[in-house]
């Protein structure tokens, strides 16, 4: 029990200790309070300090900290602000899906007399889980009767590069896109966030002001009640579609509480809900083993790089022809590859906040539609095979 109580504090309290070093030294700030957080996750998850007990208070904190971060970050949004990016997201998240159709048969081709069964069923997968999620991965599973050792082996890997193609949109992502492709265009003053000013005050300091805690533990009662509401609205659906309601309703209610004045004036929703960020940040870090790299199936790991590194440059160019900016692109594309709960995560290591909305609805329509797209390309494989 006393080492459940200290892994939780480690967890709860090291964001605070990210943010005062985050703010106070110029070097740590490049890199991003995200970063530092998956940073200082890795190394406490691989030098052994975390205890074998400590899987459960990882798959709880994890569970619980983006579903009431999500609400948080929304409640002090401007909606109006999404409308002026809807059209370029939407092109943006065509040719993300486009990018991850192709290098699935390109890999396809690439891989198929490597000695994989049935690689038209892993195409199909990786379908669903890079245009969706893991529920989709887990759909697609059972629809197309896939092996345990191979799902398994899938998620593995998936998990793996996902993390460091994550890794890479929040820490050099913006700036290698930049090279290639426009800044983003903030549509308001406050779009732009600022973790790190040398000359003025944290920003993050004030949350535990008086003023500011009692309207902001009210803003946290509403964001557990708009969790609470779409864990019941779920139970109401088939298990693989829960994550969609969920995430749908809490996305749906923290916009909608973003429209009365009185929720969105009140000050430091979004840092708070930053804050659960990091502590999630920290949290996945530190379930990742980086001993997991050795496989049975080389083949296998390489077909997911292929499709997740060569749907990115694909997107890339697709975005350079079309003018779509940097920001867009790595938000549509973590949206996609990784799912709608980094998206917070990836806007708070790129200071926007205006792409939180747009990044969200992405990944549910990404959620939505992963399973029937899987699917389909799963059957145009085998027909090709």
């Amino acid at each position: 029990m006393t080492s459940k109580i200290i892994l939780v504090l480690f967890y709860v309290l090291s964001p605070i200790v990210i943010l005062q070093l985050n703010h106070k030294y110029k070097f740590i700030n490049k890199l991003g309070a995200v970063v530092v957080a998956y940073i200082v996750g890795i190394v406490a998850g691989n030098i052994g300090i975390i205890p074998e007990s400590g899987k459960q208070i990882q798959e709880i904190i994890t569970m619980v900290t983006i579903p009431l971060a999500i609400p948080l970050l929304l409640f002090s949004s401007d909606i109006r602000q999404w409308f002026t990016l809807a059209g370029k997201t939407a092109l943006s998240m065509l040719f993300g899906m486009l990018s991850v159709v192709i290098m699935v048969f390109a890999g396809f081709f690439i891989f198929r007399h490597h000695g994989m069964d049935e690689l038209w069923k892993i195409g199909g997968m990786l379908i669903g889980v890079y245009t969706g999620g893991t529920p989709n991965l887990a759909s697609l599973k059972i629809m197309l009767n896939i092996n345990d050792d191979i799902y398994l082996l899938t998620h593995t890997y998936d998990m793996i590069l996902s993390g460091i193609y994550f890794l890479f949109l929040i820490s050099l992502g913006q700036r290698f896109f930049l090279i290639f492709l426009k800044p983003f265009k903030f549509s308001a003053p406050g779009g732009k966030m600022e973790t790190h000013n040398p000359d003025g005050e944290n920003p993050f300091t004030d949350i535990f002001k008086k003023k500011t805690i009692i309207p902001l533990l009210k803003a946290l009662g509403l964001s557990v009640l708009i969790f609470a509401a779409g864990g019941r609205l779920s139970m109401l659906v088939p298990e693989n579609n829960r994550m969609v309601v969920v995430i749908l309703t809490i996305t749906s209610l923290g916009i909608a509480g973003s429209l009365l004045p009185k929720i969105n004036k009140t000050e430091k929703t979004f840092e708070l809900g930053m804050y659960l960020i990091l502590i999630f940040s920290v949290v996945v870090a530190s379930m990742v083993d980086i001993n997991a790299l050795a496989g049975k199936t080389p083949a296998l790991f390489s077909y997911l790089a292929v499709v997740i590194f060569g749907s990115l440059i694909l997107h890339v160019i697709f975005a350079r022809i079309f003018k779509i900016d940097s920001d867009t692109v790595i938000v549509t594309s973590t949206a996609l590859i990784c799912s709608p709960p980094f998206v917070p995560v990836v806007a708070g290591a790129l200071r926007n906040r205006e792409i939180v909305v747009s990044g969200l609805t992405v990944g549910i329509v990404g959620y939505a539609i992963g399973n029937y797209l899987g699917f389909l390309v799963a059957e145009a494989l085998k027909l090709l095979g």
